[in-house]
């Protein structure tokens, strides 16, 4: 039901662009005919709208991934530098919640590790929404900070790291085998705001894959046995995105060229001081009013990724309206 909903939406917005330009066309036609310069005007200033929306659509004909439809997880790192990157950690997991609830989506906290003066040492967030995955696969990486440091009596200038990791949720249509016997399964107890109970049971769990290492935890049911799901779904998303990631290195070193988007790899600068600039580093896309992105105005960040991530950076001619 959600793919036909998704293909009728698709059609529907289609065959409204179709109609609105040929609405537009043959008014022009009888304008010009008639000397009309002010509906000449009016209709071209209708297609040029239409243009940018036709823009904004083909975004999302990018997003034909396997698994971009889904639901995703967010992990937010805190990068080495304590209380300075703890903050960064913080106002990075902020930014990601806003843009997502303008998206309309739902976001839920999984699990955060809080930092000892301020900020987070870790969280891991569930968007919830259709192409969430798609909408965030490019903000995996290393994101820097530069900023006249509030935690400094000093105010001297300082620069901060963390680090961010997208994974889709797995749902049914994806198959992936998680052999029981690689893993090793530990409950603790939550920390945190949750009150007494929260604070009493080994209702958190940790799960860890030993072939590959990977760690996923999730404390933020009371039940172990919803923590304990909810791992084994981060767990299965983490191993498919793993494999993504193994494939497109592999097609980036047989095209002899670098892939952008690894673990590790620094994205974007977000400089507060001396001056204001939020600079994608891939696509040279720059923003000069850091507040608003970090309150969550990514869309043109995210649409450049995504573009230069298909076409190689490429996207001109993506819209003509002959």
């Amino acid at each position: 039901m959600r793919q036909r909903q998704d293909l009728e939406q698709r059609i529907n917005t289609i065959l409204e662009l179709e109609q609105v330009i040929e609405d537009n066309a043959g008014m022009i036609e009888l304008a010009e005919e008639e000397g009309d310069d002010a509906v000449v005007a009016e209709s071209e200033a209708a297609l040029t709208k239409l243009k940018k929306k036709v823009a904004k659509l083909e975004l999302e004909t990018l997003l034909s991934g396997e698994a971009d439809p889904n639901d995703t997880f967010v992990e937010v790192h805190a990068g080495a530098g304590g209380t300075e990157s703890q903050d960064w950690a913080n106002m990075l997991m902020r930014m990601y919640v806003r843009w997502a609830e303008r998206r309309g989506y739902k976001v839920d906290v999984i699990e955060e590790h809080s930092g000892e003066e301020a900020g987070i040492k870790s969280a891991t967030l569930q968007v919830k929404g259709h192409n969430a995955y798609g909408w965030f696969k490019t903000e995996s990486g290393v994101h820097r900070l530069v900023r006249i440091s509030p935690f400094d009596s000093n105010a001297r200038r300082h620069t901060s790291f963390a680090s961010v990791w997208v994974y889709p949720v797995i749902d049914d249509n994806i198959e992936i085998d998680v052999n029981e016997s690689d893993c090793r399964i530990d409950t603790y107890r939550a920390s945190g705001a949750g009150g007494q109970h929260v604070n009493t049971t080994d209702s958190a769990v940790r799960i860890t894959h030993m072939p590959t290492g990977i760690v996923v935890q999730c404390q933020n049911e009371r039940s172990q046995h919803k923590n304990r799901a909810t791992a084994w779904s981060m767990l299965r998303a983490r191993l498919y995105e793993q494999e993504l990631q193994r494939r497109e290195e592999e097609a980036a070193e047989q095209a002899a060229s670098k892939t952008d988007i690894g673990w590790g790899h620094q994205i974007r600068s977000y400089v507060l001081q001396p001056y204001q600039l939020v600079k994608d580093l891939r696509t040279g896309v720059e923003n000069t009013n850091p507040s608003a992105v970090l309150d969550g105005d990514l869309d043109a960040f995210v649409e450049a990724s995504l573009a230069h991530r298909v076409h190689g950076g490429d996207t001109d001619g993506i819209s003509d309206i002959d």
